[in-house]
């Protein structure tokens, strides 16, 4: 346990791959055209410098389905797309619904409501788990992490809260303080007051240490969530959740679950938290909820804890977008019509079964496991894991590097048989070539 406004991260542990490393370097130097690096040079002197952003690996010009292409022509299969490609990308049924609201009506007021956004809210409301009843929108996952936390406040009347080491829920200073990864809050001086941290779980047994934070506090307001760390696919036992559940109704706090990057089929159901029977006071939901096209997000409640009326939880300019709800409502259509629910559920665990034969050849595999399509391949070593995607990169597969060992594998939903054959080929041959 950390004790409040402690940095909980370990700075060696990156997010993703680092973006001035010597192999990245490397890579550009076989692969980036001098075009190309002329558009990298403009990106570099027109955008502020940060971490896992510009300096930029290479510069796109099209996606579609899973596929990525860049200046150059080149097509890389992406298994990362900062988990907002549920229904793949630029899905035609997504992008028609887009362009026809765009005619209808692209904008609405706060004091207004409009068809999109109402259906949305009703639609979200009947999908969620238990009874989770009531909907406010937001223009990305961080924004609807802060109504969570205001709104937990107002309920409980309480400020504290208690996250998991290394967890990453956003990227403004109040989610940074329930964050506990260091890559966003290494340097940054005081956070918010009350953030307690937990080790993330591996047993039932472990929410001991939620519950002594809660019983020496005794004013926590929320506990905060991922039902499962999307970045390295580490999942808790179902009891460990139903524990948090009871902990929370006995001593008045909150359950908080963010699904920002899991909800919407990535794990084989609609919400990760339907695999554990354990539903939140409040889930989260973002990214994919636009179809990869237009930002944004969703807090959704209990009918309960509409309670503060005459107060601002989120009042955001795009609160009641009507594009943007339109965009989610052609993504929850090709979830239902194309199956990719069932679909997520089936390749996920036959993929996870291929890559653990890859383990048994491959001695630099020391783990696998996954949960629909949300996959990890855990290695050796962060210099094993850099290698290894370099080495994807430069056959045709994207994807993301977590904790400095994790291979993490998140392909759209829409992903064929064949395609995912094609990427664990490449992902095998780059695995041989260490």
């Amino acid at each position: 346990m950390s004790l409040p406004d402690e940095p909980p991260g370990q700075a060696d542990r990156t997010e993703g791959d680092v973006n001035l490393s010597d192999r990245r370097l490397v890579w550009q130097q076989a692969n980036v055209d001098d075009a190309t690096r002329e558009t990298l040079e403009r990106d570099s002197a027109a955008f502020l410098h940060q971490s896992l952003s510009t300096p930029c690996l290479t510069e796109l010009t099209g996606c579609e389905g899973i596929y990525l292409t860049d200046a150059a022509g080149r097509r890389y299969m992406d298994f990362h797309g900062n988990s907002v490609h549920q229904v793949g990308h630029a899905h035609p049924k997504v992008i028609e619904a887009v362009k026809r609201q765009l005619d209808d009506l692209a904008f609405c007021p706060r004091r207004f409501t409009n068809q999109p956004a109402l259906a949305l809210a009703e639609r979200l409301a009947k999908l969620a788990p238990g009874n989770l009843a009531k909907v406010l929108f937001a223009p990305g996952g961080t924004t609807a992490i802060g109504i969570a936390m205001k709104l937990a406040r107002y309920v409980t009347g309480r400020h504290k809260t208690i996250s998991m080491l290394d967890s990453f829920h956003g990227a403004s200073l109040d989610a940074i303080s329930i964050g506990g990864e260091a890559l966003f809050r290494d340097g940054l001086g005081p956070l918010l007051p009350g953030c307690f941290h937990v080790a993330w779980p591996s047993a039932a047994a472990d929410a001991e240490a939620i519950e002594k934070i809660l019983v020496e506090e005794g004013d926590v307001g929320a506990v905060i969530a991922e039902p499962m760390r999307c970045t390295t696919i580490d999942r808790p036992p179902d009891a460990y959740w139903r524990r948090v559940r009871e902990l929370c109704d006995q001593y008045g706090a909150l359950l908080i679950f963010d699904e920002i990057p899991l909800a919407l089929g990535r794990t084989g159901r609609m919400f990760c938290c339907e695999h554990s029977g354990v539903t939140p006071d409040i889930l989260v939901l973002g990214k994919g909820l636009g179809g990869g096209v237009i930002p944004m997000a969703a807090t959704i409640t209990r009918a309960d804890l509409d309670i503060a009326p005459q107060r601002a939880l989120g009042h955001y300019t795009h609160e009641k977008s009507p594009v943007g709800a339109a965009a989610a409502l052609a993504t929850l259509d090709v979830i239902e019509s194309e199956n990719l629910l069932e679909h997520s559920s089936k390749l996920g665990a036959e993929t996870v079964e291929q890559l653990r034969k890859l383990q048994q050849r491959h001695n630099a595999i020391t783990d696998v496991r996954g949960l629909g399509l949300a996959m990890g391949v855990e290695v050796s070593s962060p210099d094993t894991a850099e290698r290894i995607l370099y080495d994807c990169l430069e056959n045709g597969l994207s994807f993301k590097v977590s904790g400095g060992t994790v291979l993490t594998l998140t392909p759209p939903l829409t992903i064929t048989d064949e395609q995912m054959a094609s990427a664990l080929a490449i992902l095998d041959k780059a695995l041989g070539r260490l």
